[in-house]
């Protein structure tokens, strides 16, 4: 169930609550404003809730992964087996590895042989010379280092 979905109910139970509450205490005595205070109240909580759940809905990339003390290297040539955490595995022989992303298609699921992985600035070039053109898998690997995202827009 989606976050929205999750607070919407919520804050119908919370109207309903507060609805029950009220009328039963005989603090209200007209049910239509019992409940109108509950929603209001409902009110303020989802929109706390919504505050503190927007802040998790960041989308990491490589990107955004990534500060001044990280690199991010492309790895190409992947065997469609591989899985992140084979792909960590091999790159921590040669340094920090901060994440491994692999691509799939977004159509069937399948990887496509291909992925990014964020290592130690310090750790990347030993990396990169001890992993391009190695053989992995069956597979002779084409390791670098990332170029930057494109934000669609070129000067």
């Amino acid at each position: 169930m989606k976050v929205q979905s999750r607070l919407t109910v919520f804050g119908l139970l919370t109207a309903a609550l507060g609805y029950g509450i009220l009328e039963a205490t005989a603090i209200i005595q007209s049910p239509s404003m019992a409940f109108a205070l509950g929603a209001v109240a409902c009110l303020v909580v989802l929109l706390a809730a919504s505050d503190n759940t927007s802040e998790t809905k960041v989308r990491h990339t490589p990107s955004t992964m990534t500060d001044d003390s990280s690199k991010t290297l492309y790895v190409g040539n992947l065997p469609y087996r591989a899985n992140e955490e084979d792909v960590k595995k091999l790159f921590s022989e040669h340094g920090h590895v901060f994440s491994v992303r692999l691509m799939k298609d977004r159509r069937t699921g399948k990887r496509k042989g291909f992925g990014f992985v964020v290592m130690a600035e310090g750790d990347a070039p030993q990396a990169v010379t001890q992993l391009d053109n190695s053989q992995y898998g069956g597979r002779t690997l084409k390791v670098k280092e990332a170029n930057e995202p494109k934000n669609g827009s070129e000067a």
